[in-house]
């Protein structure tokens, strides 16, 4: 008996069971909602070890081309990777139509890829973007694969506190305005609840104009609840950034 063999099943045995029984775990808030004449799209800027915080402004938002834009939460790693094979599989289809590939091609793409390595990746994703042939769109594409559009899409841990405010606060045919407020308010009521969600918020708008980025530092996200507000002098001295 190869006992060295047989060691190494035991291990690999007991690293599948490990990975395959562990929670997902999608620590961060993302946030897309369609308005009148485009899209707008955002997330937090946090990033947790465990329970340690190694990033309070990093960028989840991905572009994939002029017009489309990919929201990760889940493991960086697995996510980036599929935003970057998307980016690459998409110019090259744009080589061969002559033009830009339309928001849903890009959305299966991302689906398919997730769904073809559901085993091997954990990464809970949303595809946003604007093409003139159906405007703004946006497609929820969850852990395992499924891809699904809709008016509104919310995903990561942060996501579970704000399924009544998304509901409540949703209203067919709003404004660029009123879609940015409700994007910033479901991720800073989100922020204010989940620990794995919080630091900085970006967000863009993307309408027949292209795209506008915005960036909000963590003393200026709004607070909500019990939350305790930053030391004002010693923000403003120090160019504090909370979160």
């Amino acid at each position: 008996m190869d006992l060295n063999a047989s060691g190494r099943g035991a291990a690999q045995a007991c690293s599948n069971s490990t990975m395959s029984d562990a929670e997902p775990h999608t620590g961060t808030t993302i946030v897309a909602c369609t308005f009148d004449g485009g899209v707008v799209l955002g997330a937090d800027g946090r990033v947790s070890t465990g329970n340690y915080i190694s990033n309070r402004a990093s960028n989840k938002i991905m572009q994939l081309t002029d017009n489309v834009f990919l929201l990760r939460s889940g493991s960086a790693a697995d996510t980036q990777a599929v935003g970057d094979y998307v980016r690459y599989f998409s110019e090259q289809l744009a080589g061969e139509l002559g033009q830009e590939p339309s928001v849903q091609t890009i959305a299966n793409l991302v689906a398919t890829m997730n769904y073809n390595n559901k085993n091997n990746l954990v990464g809970a994703m949303l595809v946003a973007g604007y093409d003139k042939q159906a405007g703004g769109q946006v497609f929820g594409i969850p852990i395992g694969g499924t891809v699904v559009q809709e008016s509104w899409a919310i995903d990561g841990s942060g996501s579970t506190y704000i399924w009544g405010y998304m509901d409540s606060a949703w209203k067919p045919g709003m404004t660029r305005e009123e879609a940015q407020a409700y994007v910033t308010e479901a991720l800073a009521l989100a922020m204010a609840r989940d620990a794995s969600s919080g630091g900085v918020i970006r967000t863009v708008t993307l309408d027949k104009d292209g795209a506008q980025l915005r960036y909000i530092g963590g003393n200026e996200v709004p607070l909500f609840h019990e939350e305790l507000q930053p030391p004002a002098a010693a923000a403003g001295a120090a160019g504090m950034v909370v979160g």
